[in-house]
């Protein structure tokens, strides 16, 4: 990805007033945010507490999600991911409005891969119940080896997932064209890590390898920044809120160009260009970023 001088102070800039941005509430803590969902033998606090590791076996996979609901804002977490053969296995990181039928959900799923090849991401979003909006793309770099940030930001008028700052998935509010937005429902913020091998990896063509468990994905540096429910009943409709700013409409120059690098690059698979299951693009593939 190549950047001009112009578009590397832009960025600058960016970080540089992204830290001044007023938060609702404290930092996110594990212990005071989050709560075990699922095998808590197989989650552990590291580093002091300032870190955990979720561990995958042929016993049991492990999940945890947050205390509290949110209603628009921010998420992020650093997670490290399983390093070697991770075939077989899905690391996740979603919203979920826990609602069955009508529910609204925004997925990270890190596909697990063979050594050596590109850790796939595949973003999705469902909204009053309907999904089935997969993108994949390989990541650009290796992250098994380091922890990198992944960020979840919802206002009123899109959503989108970030993946160390970039722009990977952009979904606008396209209800004027009669496409649901999650615009309704609190949702959760979950993690997981969970055996796949039927799907997750070349479409279930290689199957997990047992003998490499104990599979092992780690998390810290926990951020939400939203509205609580439940909390102030206003917060949701509140346009004051940082993340309902007019910056916050749409990508600027240096994201959008980052953006157009991501999917020229590292795209893999767009439902918006699937004929077989689209012979005619959905109405909100057609509206752009």
């Amino acid at each position: 990805m190549h950047l001009s001088v112009r578009d590397v102070l832009l960025a600058l800039c960016l970080a540089f007033s992204a830290s001044f941005r007023p938060v609702w509430g404290r930092p996110a803590t594990f212990e005071e945010d989050f709560r075990i969902t699922w095998s808590d033998s197989h989650i552990a606090q590291i580093d002091g507490g300032r870190a955990i590791q979720l561990k995958l076996d042929p016993g049991s996979g492990c999940g945890f999600a947050s205390k509290r609901r949110y209603l628009f804002g921010r998420v992020s977490m650093k997670i490290k991911l399983i390093p070697g053969d991770s075939a077989g296995t899905v690391t996740a990181f979603y919203m979920n409005s826990d609602t069955d039928m009508v529910r609204d959900e925004l997925d990270f799923e890190f596909l697990g891969n063979r050594s050596g090849q590109p850790y796939t991401v595949q973003t999705n979003v469902y909204a009053h119940g309907k999904g089935d909006r997969e993108q994949r793309i390989n990541l650009w770099f290796d992250p098994s080896k380091d922890f990198h940030d992944y960020t979840i930001s919802w206002n009123h008028l899109r959503v989108v997932f970030y993946v160390d700052n970039v722009p990977i998935r952009v979904y606008k509010n396209n209800e004027a064209r009669n496409v649901p937005f999650p615009r309704f429902q609190p949702m959760g913020v979950y993690s997981t890590l969970w055996e796949a091998d039927d799907w997750a990896t070349r479409g279930g063509i290689e199957k997990i390898d047992w003998s490499k468990a104990p599979f092992y994905a780690y998390y810290k540096d926990f951020d939400i920044e939203g509205c609580p429910v439940p909390g102030p009943v206003d917060c949701p409709a509140n346009p004051k809120n940082w993340w309902e700013g007019s910056e916050y409409h749409r990508l600027s120059s240096v994201e959008a160009r980052r953006y157009r690098w991501v999917r020229m690059n590292h795209m893999v698979y767009d439902y918006c260009t699937d004929r077989s299951r689209y012979p005619v693009p959905p109405p909100e593939c057609l509206a752009g970023i």
